[in-house]
């Protein structure tokens, strides 16, 4: 089995002794999309970090993408490995162009020139931002920057996606537009929000966290149609589940 992310009795403490994940098992399959659902303060983001790199965990096993999070000298390789896309995409849009912003990462890793120019041409085509390389990243609409943000984690070309609160300021076509561009990356993706209609929409999997810990790991449609499972865990129902989309016989005459 091809494990892209291990995760085993992963725990970690802020400073003061909050506690934000306690033993926390996870893995995940290459190419899965996966939601990671809770209530406010459930984790999500600490386990994000936690992956990533930033944050470095006091207890337990992980991997991601067969580096060490913990380890510092792999903890350098993560970055071409994961890519992590803010809830607000103005942190992560700091230049004078979108051109600029998505070549960014690959210039850090001192690729040539020819070799950056065909990574970002591939990440804005992959978002549908071409035709915008040279705006102004702070002109471009919620959804562009999003997007935009996006492409400069996908030039990256990581094996794993993290994208926390992703629909956060964005219009129903900025949403859509995600969703689409989602759908289309065929890349391991973990995405944490709020909108439960959107992950129905872009994963198949979903892990519910609360107080730090894994309640809930399954197939999405079954875990979120739980009602008592979502009312004890500060959730509800999404409502396409319990109010399906009627299906009406189009008319010959």
């Amino acid at each position: 089995m091809s494990w892209v992310i291990e995760a085993e009795g992963v725990s970690f403490t802020w400073p003061g002794g909050l506690r934000a994940l306690e033993a926390v098992n996870l893995r995940v399959r290459a190419g899965e999309s996966v939601a990671v659902v809770g209530p406010n303060g459930a984790g999500k983001t600490t386990l994000f970090l936690c992956l990533a790199g930033v944050l470095v965990p006091q207890g337990g096993r992980l991997r991601v993408a067969g580096l060490d999070p913990r380890d510092a000298h792999q903890r350098r390789h993560l970055p071409q490995k994961l890519g992590l896309v803010f809830a607000d995409s103005d942190d992560q849009l700091i230049h004078w162009s979108v051109f600029e912003d998505v070549a960014f990462g690959p210039l850090n890793l001192g690729l040539s020139e020819s070799e950056v120019r065909r990574r970002v041409t591939g990440a804005l085509q992959a978002v549908g931002l071409e035709h915008l390389s040279e705006r102004v990243p702070f002109h471009l609409s919620s959804g562009e920057k999003k997007r935009a943000a996006l492409a400069g984690v996908l030039a990256m070309e990581p094996e794993i996606l993290l994208l926390d609160e992703p629909t956060i300021h964005l219009d129903p076509r900025g949403r859509r537009e995600l969703v689409g561009v989602l759908n289309r990356l065929t890349i391991t993706k973990l995405i944490a929000s709020h909108d439960l209609e959107f992950n129905l929409q872009v994963c198949q999997r979903v892990v519910v966290l609360d107080q730090g810990r894994i309640v809930a790991d399954g197939p999405i449609r079954q875990v979120l149609a739980d009602a008592q499972l979502m009312e004890t865990h500060g959730l509800e129902v999404p409502h396409s589940l319990t109010h399906p989309h009627p299906h009406f016989p189009i008319s010959s005459s």
